[in-house]
């Protein structure tokens, strides 16, 4: 997918990476708890997504059924190194010290990190 994904088109991403294939009607209903998005609004995002490659749509009678053809992971990866390339010059290490200094890292993500370290290293 050589587009990215707006935040909008990123929660009807969620919501079909959980549960798919899924009908427009499906997608808003499992949004309205989060999203006031009307459904001619949830059909535009559908609309956007397919026009990025991102979904896939199979007609079923007078509706269509919409499932993800990127995986969630294969997302987060992309989205990930994006990141850490744009704003810290593709190293990890800036990251994780601009988290430690903002306080943003709690004892248990300290835990964590450590022993993926240690994981990572043996």
């Amino acid at each position: 997918m050589a587009e990215r994904i707006s935040d909008a088109e990123h929660a009807v991403m969620e919501v079909l990476w959980a549960d798919a294939p899924l009908t427009a009607n499906s997608v808003a209903e499992k949004l309205a708890d989060s999203q006031s998005w009307s459904l001619p609004t949830v059909k535009t995002l559908l609309s956007r997504l397919l026009a990025k490659g991102a979904l896939a749509a199979e007609a079923e009678g007078r509706r269509f059924l919409y499932r993800p053809l990127i995986a969630r992971a294969d997302y987060v990866s992309h989205e990930s190194r994006r990141l850490v390339d744009r704003l810290f010059g593709g190293k990890l290490s800036p990251l994780v010290a601009h988290l430690a200094e903002q306080e943003a890292l709690t004892a248990e993500d300290i835990s964590e990190i450590e022993a993926l370290l240690k994981e990572l290293k043996s």
